[in-house]
């Protein structure tokens, strides 16, 4: 038989196929918990960029405000703002320096020290953040303990 030829009762085939009209969304799914699960874990470890060792307190958890200062003052001595340490006596110009808003009000200051530390220089801290005009400062302490 010739090859161009069709017997009777024979219908033509098309050689091309139909478009699939679904989507494979499975792969996609995949990917997207897998990275749901590393910002998951990821998340906790970008707010806490100098390791200190905080005190225990049964205070509750105040919101995070989005425009804040975060300094810390390590076991050392060292005294971070925003995770970059700060030479001793640097801490007065750096403050100067922080940007005030459109409303002229600085922003909230989040402190953060070791509790190995001495309560006089976490208040010498504390004085310098209130000369630079920094009223508004928050204590970050560790979990609920049983401490008193």
């Amino acid at each position: 038989m010739a090859m161009g030829m069709l017997q009777p009762g024979m219908r033509a085939r098309r050689s091309r196929r139909a478009p699939m009209a679904e989507i494979n969304v499975t792969p996609l799914v995949d990917v997207m918990l897998v990275l749901l699960i590393i910002f998951m874990v990821t998340a906790p470890l970008l707010t806490a960029g100098v390791p200190v060792d905080l005190p225990d307190s049964r205070a509750n958890a105040l919101p995070q405000e989005p425009q804040q200062v975060t300094v810390s003052m390590a076991q050392d001595g060292v005294i971070y703002l925003n995770d970059s340490p700060l030479a001793p006596g640097e801490l007065a110009d750096r403050l100067a320096d922080i940007d005030r808003g459109a409303d002229g009000n600085p922003p909230e200051v989040v402190l953060r020290a070791d509790r190995t530390l001495d309560y006089g220089r976490v208040m010498a801290v504390m004085g310098e953040l209130n000369r630079a005009g920094f009223g508004s400062i928050s204590l970050v302490t560790g979990g609920s303990g049983d401490s008193p």
